[in-house]
């Protein structure tokens, strides 16, 4: 029988590995009283839900450098906090963004609340990131589960329940390892213990502060856990995209209704995405159907894009959307599977877009 893990054991270790990250502050300074800034945890709360560290970082820099706060967060426009999240994905975490910080800017003077009862009121907060939040920007002994956490106490405990079935006891077991003292650092000692040492491939056992205590590896199944139920198979669904461009290299952009997948986001007219799209162009043109399609893979399903193209002269009327200048239009700031549209558009093989790259537009 392992003994019981301490979290003294954990907390040393972070204090000579914590992994060094923008919305940090060093557990030195925690130890000494200091509080990292509630806003910059919850944005990077809110970014690394089901995204890496390594994709948040560069988001978390330019969204502090320009909104370095909420009130000024609470103030932006809704379009351009949209581009700026282009390509992170999971948009309804960006709409989610505005209404919590305005909510926050609104009805609490711009101060994020401390007890968890308030923060799961406002938008977009779930009970991990309120916990989050609450342990780490304030010191609270709330328990912080996510997917590195669930990973440590399953193979801690070895807990041969599969996910998501054993949700709740890992939570319960990571609730009576939580101390009172140093709630926020400890939270983020089992997140980095769970990224960097008790890793889904080929753990660290050997540099582990909590080896001794280990369940899965005492009983030589630490590959083993955490126990998943297969994922069902992802259905396929197909649509329509079309790519308009104007005599003076404008393009055709229409913005996404606000629900829904990719809303509020701009990108090329289309089709509903189903089983079979119905062909709707925005415009009557000429159109060529590009031979390769666009996949891109969502969370519940994979797309296919068929692309058609049509190039229209100044004059001409569109049913929707709206032409954007070229040196207007940003192709980064399209959502994921929009820019895939416009890097096979302006590929080697089929270039398309050549007259407008001709002019010195940027393309990011």
């Amino acid at each position: 029988m392992c003994d019981r893990p301490r979290s003294d054991d954990l907390l040393n270790w972070y204090d000579q590995n914590a992994r060094v990250l923008p919305w940090r502050i060093a557990p030195a300074l925690s130890k000494s009283g200091h509080l990292p800034d509630p806003y910059r945890v919850w944005l990077s709360e809110i970014m690394l839900q089901q995204t890496t560290v390594a994709a948040v970082k560069p988001y978390f820099l330019k969204f502090t450098s320009r909104w370095p706060d909420v009130r000024a967060l609470a103030s932006a426009q809704d379009p351009d906090v949209m581009a700026a999240w282009a390509g992170l994905g999971y948009y309804a975490r960006a709409r989610n963004l505005l209404k919590c910080s305005r909510a926050v800017t609104d009805d609490h003077n711009g101060v994020f609340p401390q007890e968890l009862s308030s923060l799961l009121k406002l938008p977009g907060i779930g009970p991990y990131t309120a916990a989050a939040i609450s342990a780490i920007a304030f010191q609270q002994d709330a328990t912080v589960v996510d997917g590195n956490v669930e990973r440590v106490m399953a193979r801690l405990h070895a807990v041969q329940t599969p996910l998501p079935d054993a949700k709740i006891e890992l939570t319960q077991k990571a609730a009576r390892l939580t101390p009172t003292a140093r709630p926020g650092d400890y939270a983020q000692a089992v997140m980095d213990l769970g990224a960097t040492v008790c890793t889904p491939k080929k753990p660290s056992c050997d540099i582990c502060p909590w080896c001794a205590n280990c369940g899965a590896l005492a009983q030589g199944i630490t590959a083993e856990l955490p126990k998943k139920r297969p994922k069902p198979q992802k259905p396929t669904r197909y649509g329509l995209v079309y790519y308009v461009e104007r005599a003076d290299g404008a393009v055709l952009l229409e913005r996404r209704p606000d629900r829904g997948l990719l809303g509020g986001m701009l990108g090329w007219p289309g089709s509903a995405w189903d089983d079979a799209p119905k062909d709707a162009p925005p415009v009557r043109a000429t159109w060529t159907t590009l031979p390769q399609r666009v996949r891109h893979t969502f969370t519940h399903f994979h797309l296919e894009l068929t692309i058609k193209t049509a190039q229209l002269s100044l004059s001409e009327p569109v049913q929707h959307g709206a032409f954007i200048d070229r040196h207007q239009f940003r192709p980064a700031e399209l959502p994921t599977v929009m820019r895939k549209v416009f890097d096979l558009v302006n590929s080697a093989e089929f270039g398309y877009h050549q007259p407008i790259l001709k002019t010195g537009h940027d393309v990011p």
